[in-house]
């Protein structure tokens, strides 16, 4: 394969794993923060509403094009067909197939699709948003932690392809 488009599809990755840990720390750091602040109705429906608007071809774009490329460039590299990082491409697609695509899709999803379901003044809404509230951050801190390792990696391999 050319050196060129393995450079450049490096490029894309890394580029994505950065996004991507942008995105989930920027949730751990602040946004559910915000949400835990404020009366608990206004948290789930604040969250009901991002869980809707954040399905868009832009996110998906970031998220599912990040891990389609690890995998890509990982599955290059085993082959043999990256001239230098190969062993950092691979590490840096298993970390965030893995730890952020999978966690994603495992956890966060499915404790989204429930609070979708809850009435946010219900008393079942709040028991679950308390719930929610711990185990979801929980999880976005390791997605966080794992596309920044992907980031990271993906430099690595970048730096020794350049």
């Amino acid at each position: 394969m050319a050196d060129g488009l393995v450079f450049a599809l490096s490029l894309l990755a890394t580029l994505g794993a950065g996004v991507m840990a942008g995105f989930f720390f920027t949730f751990s750091n602040t946004v559910m923060q915000a949400l835990a602040r404020i009366p608990v109705p206004a948290g789930i429906q604040a969250m009901q509403a991002i869980n809707v608007i954040v399905l868009n071809p832009v996110f998906f774009a970031a998220f599912f094009g990040t891990g389609l490329l690890g995998i890509l460039l990982g599955v290059l590299a085993l082959l043999g067909l990256v001239p230098s990082g190969g062993v950092w491409l691979v590490a840096g697609g298993l970390f965030y197939v893995v730890g952020t695509f999978l966690v994603t899709v495992v956890f966060n999803v499915p404790m989204n699709e429930a609070l979708a379901k809850v009435d946010p003044a219900s008393t079942q809404g709040a028991d679950l948003w308390r719930d929610y509230l711990s185990r979801w951050v929980m999880w976005n801190h390791l997605r966080t932690l794992a596309s920044l390792v992907a980031l990271a990696s993906f430099v690595v391999a970048l730096m020794q392809q350049a």
